[in-house]
């Protein structure tokens, strides 16, 4: 996201803007008339999207403000722990806000019954109220953002697989949905270069586990006419090694500026990857690698350690799959497993991460071969 300027809100509604919720904010604001963007809590209506790593930052600073606002939260965090975040906040939107959040508004300025509001939590005589969840929205019917805000192109949205760590599915559903090329064409103009987010970006068109290469190929060849450098696959987007294929690295050859693919791999232990309900083995991620490198591009290998139950072994087995990626030419994104709220794994205790592994990961990232942060917070 290119360099905000905080702007004034003639209507006293303000996003409390950071560069950790600018992807949140670039979708809701056009959706909110007369909001603005504040880097510190004002007077009127409040706006904040968090995710759990910001959230004892985000509570902090409520419980120190002195002006006189009405606080609504919403996003990963607020969606999961509803009644953590009432501590603090007046309401919370769960969930998708493109519906929810201008309703509430409305309610909010008007003295409405917030119980009209569907997909809310709020506070009545001491007692915690949700109201019923609504309908997953149809993202054509909303911009992904709007100028001079800008957010890499969300085409897809919500996750067949449900994995155990993962909060994209509790949040936005196990059914993917889908932006129309005519509107991916109309925001892409937008750009000089073209960025997408997507659970998997080459399941566009799909229904997530079943790949649809043809609409992916009619999805590029529409972009490609734009005459902008595309990057498909590439972060903030990934893909699954499942869905690597011969016929999709021609796609990206020939219409993609990138010369590098994402991959979410997570573990090279095929027991780890069962118990967390990844859907695919170690041999699928070994075949997506193989494939890339033998195309001339470069797998960037995303994998997890510390997942609970995971042994020793199991960390070995990881460690051998990232130095036979690196040995052919790829990449490892590594990072310690962090339990996220309203996931399976949400209570579960990380495994702690054997002290040859580490060191070996050391080494990897020593060459330039490994980023991330693979140790947990006790090993730091």
């Amino acid at each position: 996201m290119k360099k905000i300027a905080l702007d004034a809100s003639p209507a006293g509604i303000w996003f409390r803007w950071n560069k950790k919720n600018g992807y949140s904010i670039a979708a809701l604001l056009p959706l909110v008339e007369g909001a603005g963007l504040a880097d510190s809590p004002r007077d009127g209506v409040m706006l904040y999207s968090f995710a759990t790593a910001q959230a004892e930052e985000v509570y902090r600073e409520i419980a120190g403000s002195k002006v006189k606002a009405v606080y609504v939260a919403g996003g990963p965090h607020p969606s999961a722990r509803p009644e953590e975040a009432l501590r603090s906040f007046d309401y919370v939107v769960i969930g998708e806000g493109e519906e929810t959040l201008p309703e509430l508004i409305e309610v909010i300025r008007s003295g409405g019954d917030p119980e009209t509001v569907r997909g809310i939590a709020y506070s009545r005589d001491g007692i915690v109220r949700i109201t019923p969840a609504r309908e997953y929205v149809d993202l054509d019917r909303y911009p992904p953002f709007q100028p001079p805000i800008f957010s890499p192109l969300e085409i897809s949205r919500g996750c067949p697989w449900g994995c155990a760590y993962c909060q994209t599915p509790r949040l936005f559903g196990r059914r993917m949905r889908h932006r129309s090329i005519s509107k991916i064409l109309e925001y892409a103009r937008c750009y000089s270069d073209l960025r997408f987010t997507s659970p998997n970006a080459l399941a566009y068109g799909s229904d997530g586990v079943h790949p649809r290469i043809d609409k992916v190929e009619r999805l590029l060849k529409s972009l490609s006419e734009l005459n902008k450098p595309i990057y498909f696959g590439t972060f903030p987007s990934e893909v699954r090694p499942d869905f690597v294929s011969d016929e999709a690295l021609d796609l990206v050859a020939r219409y993609c500026k990138n010369r590098y693919l994402s991959i979410g791999g997570q573990s090279g232990s095929d027991r780890i990857l069962k118990m967390i309900g990844r859907g695919h083995d170690v041999e699928a991620i070994r075949r997506a690698c193989d494939l890339c490198l033998d195309r001339g591009i470069v797998p960037n290998l995303d994998l997890i350690v510390g997942l609970p139950g995971e042994t020793p072994e199991d960390q070995r087995m990881t460690l051998a799959l990232a130095r036979e990626v690196v040995g052919g030419g790829g990449r490892i994104r590594a990072h310690h497993f962090t339990p996220l709220p309203g996931t399976p794994l949400e209570d579960a205790k990380p495994a702690v991460l054997a002290d040859e592994v580490a060191k070996e990961m050391g080494k990897l990232a020593l060459r330039g071969k490994a980023t991330g942060r693979w140790g947990s917070s006790d090993q730091r």
